[in-house]
């Protein structure tokens, strides 16, 4: 009797452990990612033209514009039209897209990304600029008003770094929610193998390991973004490139009520 107690114990840690570690790696990331952006390796992580230098900030767009291209392309979209970065970080890729775009939306955690995301974009275009603060208590209420109201929305170098599959869902269900019907999220995440070191590492000191916080297999991603309404067509695998390796390329159709299905 006493060893199945012991047993039944165990197991209620195991069951729990994830749970526990999930809330601290939250908290851990929520810190981080809110603090002002003067640390170099902040900047580097957030991607600021000052902390990775200008050949990877402007690799870093003109490398996801081109990617998107051939998604465009291939679906046969015209054009970006009204974009929603969701994580724009210090505007690497607001640099890339604002300019050929109708109007541009950077969304972030951090105000010091805003601001630094907006002083690349008026520098590079003048495309209409809007920022929006993202507040991890309630993510959703940046996304407020704007009920398929984008074109494109931008979620790159950002899935690895949030807690969990939950959360990944949320960035997935409000992209589903701004975009149009016919609109393309244009999504990015790490993946993983059969390889246990590629797995995700929650539950470690976030910043240690926080580009690879959250990792998927290709049809684990694949299923999630169907299941939150979002329909996958393409995808394009970068195995490694000068920032890490493993990242997966995603183009999601929000479906037309009448579409035929693919």
């Amino acid at each position: 009797m006493a060893l199945r107690g012991e047993r039944f114990v165990a197991a209620a840690v195991r069951a729990v452990r994830p749970r526990w570690h999930d809330a601290r790696t939250r908290e851990q990331a929520a810190r981080y990612w809110s603090a002002t952006g003067s640390d170099v390796s902040w900047q580097s992580n957030s991607h600021w033209r000052d902390g990775i230098g200008d050949q990877a900030f402007e690799e870093i767009g003109r490398d996801h514009w081109l990617i998107y291209q051939r998604f465009a392309r291939a679906l046969r979209i015209q054009a970006p039209g009204r974009v929603i970065e969701w994580g724009a970080g210090g505007g690497a890729n607001a640099a890339a897209f604002a300019p050929r775009a109708q109007g541009f939306i950077a969304a972030d955690i951090s105000l010091d990304n805003l601001a630094e995301c907006a002083r690349q974009v008026k520098s590079a275009c003048s495309t209409p600029l809007e920022t929006r603060r993202i507040d991890l208590s309630n993510p959703t209420a940046a996304a407020d008003g704007l009920q398929d109201a984008c074109d494109t929305f931008l979620c790159l170098y950002v899935i690895e770094l949030t807690v969990g599959v939950e959360a990944v869902r949320s960035i997935l269900g409000i992209a589903q929610r701004v975009l149009r019907p016919g609109g393309m999220a244009f999504v990015q995440m790490k993946y993983h193998t059969g390889e246990s070191y590629t797995r995700g590492w929650r539950g470690l000191a976030y910043t240690r390991n926080l580009a690879s916080t959250t990792t998927f297999t290709i049809e684990e991603f694949w299923r999630l973004a169907d299941e939150c309404g979002l329909s996958p067509q393409l995808i394009y695998l970068v195995p490694h490139n000068r920032l890490d390796s493993r990242y997966a390329y995603y183009a999601l159709i929000k479906p037309e009520a009448d579409a035929e299905p693919w």
